[in-house]
């Protein structure tokens, strides 16, 4: 026992004299380290002065530390920055669904802008921006070497204006231009519609409306149909839904889930993170959803479709998602201006970060290039027994029945039709049917 002692005496002295002995280099490390910082600010300092003094034309200094505050940030990662005052004051607008503009979604990659999803209804999807598209000059002037801030800014300008952009587009052997108008965008969050026995939700961003549109269009298009039990269940549309607000994408994501986490964040510090989980209450009271999704749907939307997919809430279809699986603060700033700063990354309820690799659905479909050739085979008539002259009556069938197959065959025409508009949502709702069919779980 006084050997234990001993032993256990002689380790906490042996411990105070090592913490004694590195305490010394640790100290000496750190003010090193504060020296340099120290250093490096009076270099800023001189560099400021002498650009302010001797530059080849008078500058505004606040424009210079504005510049430079910006480049620090925008070292950091894709999607943190500086937001001037009008920046910061468009963003909040924006928030709230209405702003100015094209209605285009983008990012940089290696020095370009990349487009993540061009908006529902804006003048860039009217123009037929695509995601993925690479905009290299915006009215002749090339935005290599700018910041994402001031290539966006460089699209920006009054409302009605032209403005010609440059796009590289893979699968195109040259660049084209295309010519937009900008406009006061008036985003719709949600967007209904009815095909069958399924409702269509088309989510389109997340600001603050979605919830209350997703809430009020589900109710109105269930009604529509004629109450829940005339439902098959939901397509849940994130397709080219570049994202917004992670409140939201938290209550949509609890609007169809029962119990459980939704997302969770991890920043710097593991005891700063945050988990969020579900309330009780299912919108879609348990019937089956698909949710969609594509290359332009990011950040938001990929956690609304990450945990859908994780609680086996909803089946997802489509193509790998964008990838974005960091959290951005606003943080006020004096003088109006704001900085965005990318504080945490999130996770999925199984914990799995799609930072850079996206949301894998469970059934990847490719949505199919219209063709001249598809385009002459729907020209052509189809021949059939019934078209032949002369042919025979179907003596096995009542009037009535027949009057129901047509009516179903009618039915399934309009399914094949959507196919040819929409291959992705066609399949979504083919998925919904056949769960449909199979009749619900015991």
């Amino acid at each position: 026992m006084k050997k234990f002692v001993m032993a256990a005496v002689g380790g906490t002295l042996a411990g105070v004299l090592a913490t004694t002995q590195i305490a010394g280099p640790l100290l000496a490390q750190e003010t090193k380290k504060d020296a340099g910082v120290y250093e490096q600010l009076d270099l800023f300092g001189d560099i400021f002065e002498r650009i302010r003094s001797q530059y080849v034309e008078e500058v505004d200094t606040s424009d210079l530390i504005e510049a430079a505050i910006d480049g620090m940030l925008t070292s950091l990662d894709p999607h943190s920055s500086y937001l001037s005052p009008d920046d910061a004051a468009s963003m909040r607008v924006q928030t709230r669904g209405e702003f100015g503009g094209l209605g285009i979604e983008v990012t940089q990659e290696e020095g370009f802008v990349k487009v993540v999803s061009p908006m529902d209804g804006t003048p860039a999807d009217e123009a037929g921006m695509q995601a993925g598209d690479f905009i290299t000059h915006v009215d002749g002037e090339s935005l290599l070497g700018l910041t994402l801030d001031e290539a966006v800014g460089k699209m920006r300008g009054p409302v009605g204006a032209e403005i010609i952009i440059t796009v590289v587009r893979e699968g195109e052997s040259e660049p084209f231009d295309v010519s937009l108008i900008r406009a006061t965008i008036e985003l719709q969050a949600v967007r209904s519609r009815t095909e069958g026995e399924t409702v269509v939700l088309r989510v389109t961003t997340f600001n603050d409306k979605t919830t209350p549109n997703l809430t009020e269009q589900l109710a109105e298009k269930v009604e529509e149909l004629g109450g829940m039990d005339a439902v098959n269940g939901f397509v849940i549309d994130l397709r080219n839904n570049p994202g917004g607000l992670l409140t939201q994408a938290i209550r949509v994501s609890d609007a169809f889930l029962e119990e459980g986490e939704i997302v969770s964040t991890r920043g710097r510090n593991p005891e700063e993170g945050d988990r969020f989980n579900a309330t009780p209450g299912d919108l879609a009271m348990g019937k089956p959803v698909v949710v969609l999704i594509n290359g332009g749907s990011a950040s938001a939307s990929e956690i609304v479709a990450g945990a859908l997919q994780d609680h086996r809430r909803a089946i997802v279809i489509g193509t790998k998602s964008f990838g974005k699986g960091s959290v951005q603060t606003i943080m006020p700033l004096r003088g109006e201006g704001a900085m965005r700063l990318t504080t945490a990354r999130y996770y999925t309820p199984s914990g799995r970060s799609i930072q850079s690799l996206g949301v894998s659905p469970d059934i990847i479909v490719e949505q199919p290039r219209r063709t001249a050739e598809a385009d002459d085979d729907e020209a052509r008539p189809a021949r059939t027994e019934a078209s032949l002259r002369g042919s025979l009556n179907n003596d096995s069938l009542t009037d009535d029945e027949i009057e129901q197959i047509e009516a179903d065959r009618e039915k399934a025409e309009t399914a094949a039709s959507l196919r040819e508009d929409d291959y992705q949502l066609a399949y979504a709702i083919d998925i919904l049917k056949g769960l449909s069919a199979l009749g619900p779980k015991n």
